[in-house]
């Protein structure tokens, strides 16, 4: 059987690659903005397994919106990179410091 354990732990490793992918790959925006919502998946494993394993609904209603920002983040992110390619022809992360002044 499937317990709360098997949960955590997939969740825990959805979040050290969504933060490997963060800190190891710093040239490529699309990897970091995908490395960001892997983090935020498995956040929303641990809510769900949390509210399932205590019988209350309150986990799944904070799914809910954590699904919401990470939808709101992926369209403004993705927004913002496309703006930022027209303007530099490149999404290179090393690049942005350009930006300051």
């Amino acid at each position: 059987m499937i317990g709360l354990q098997h949960y955590m732990v997939v969740g825990a490793i959805l979040f050290v690659m969504g933060v490997l992918g963060i800190f190891i790959n710093r040239k490529n925006v699309i990897i970091i903005l995908m490395a960001i919502e892997l983090i935020l998946l498995s956040v929303n494993i641990n809510l769900v397994a949390f509210s399932a394993f205590l019988g209350d609904l309150v986990g799944q209603v904070f799914s809910m919106f954590v699904l919401t920002v990470a939808a709101g983040e992926a369209a403004i992110g993705l927004a913002i990179l496309v703006i930022y390619f027209r303007g530099r022809g490149t999404i290179a992360v090393d690049d942005v410091n350009r930006m300051k002044g």
